[in-house]
């Protein structure tokens, strides 16, 4: 008579094969970022220049970028290059991330995690757009304006870039604010009604949030201010539409 199964089997079988298949979406993600490094990487002084225009352009006539450090001039454009592979390698490395999570879903929850996830992305995106385009020409004559007599802005390539890496995250995530108050609303922590309610601490609270984000003035900080209201509307807008009454 055949021996049955050890119970430990199914579930070590189960776990080798879930393993298996994160070992294999994991080499995916990373195929996709090292192939669009590739590029990256031999345009990464052009890709530099680039992402230092709106500082240069508002420096004096004949102001550069300076480099403190032997290995900076190659070293921070090839670290740019990488993060910039990343960044655009992010809705495959995210699409790995779904692919490996949704099946273990219910169908009503991946009907609603979908919409949110692949929003999520593009308003991250969004929002480092915003950075460059609206904020960073902003925050960059506001800092060239202040420049004491007698001083010459020199900026220092490596510092600049965690300066702008930093921004870019920041009102990136900021951007998720739809996001967040949808998951906010769907599990539960805050009802839809007391999101409503208390729209004028929120939109105080936005405000001090741009005010760390932007310069001390109030035309920089009222411009990222009310985009992030806006988006705190959709967010309550869309929560109506995703989220049932009852959830």
């Amino acid at each position: 008579m055949t021996a049955a199964p050890e119970p430990e089997e199914l579930p070590e079988s189960s776990l080798l094969s879930h393993l298996l298949e994160l070992r294999d979406r994991l080499l995916r993600a990373l195929l996709a970022t090292f192939v669009i490094a590739v590029p990256c990487l031999l345009f990464a002084n052009r890709l530099f220049t680039w992402l230092a225009a709106p500082l240069l352009e508002r420096l004096p006539e004949g102001s550069k970028l300076i480099a403190t450090s032997v290995v900076a001039p190659f070293m921070t454009p090839f670290k740019l290059a990488l993060l910039a592979a990343i960044f655009l390698a992010m809705p495959v490395i995210l699409y790995q991330v779904w692919a490996f999570v949704a099946p273990g879903l219910y169908r009503h929850e991946r009907r609603f995690a979908l919409p949110l996830f692949v929003s999520s992305v593009l308003l991250f995106y969004a929002g480092a757009a915003f950075a460059y385009y609206v904020v960073f020409p902003l925050i960059f004559a506001f800092f060239v304006s202040t420049t004491p007599a007698g001083v010459q802005m020199m900026t220092d390539i490596t510092q600049y870039l965690d300066f702008v890496v930093l921004l870019f995250f920041a009102f990136g995530l900021a951007f998720e604010i739809p996001v967040a108050t949808v998951l906010l609303v769907r599990t539960g922590l805050v009802s839809r009604e007391a999101l409503g309610r208390h729209r004028g601490y929120v939109l105080l609270g936005i405000f001090i949030v741009a005010a760390f984000l932007t310069p001390p003035d109030a035309v920089s900080q009222t411009m990222m201010a009310l985009p992030m209201y806006v988006l705190y509307e959709i967010g309550l807008l869309l929560s109506r539409v995703l989220v049932p009454k009852s959830a």
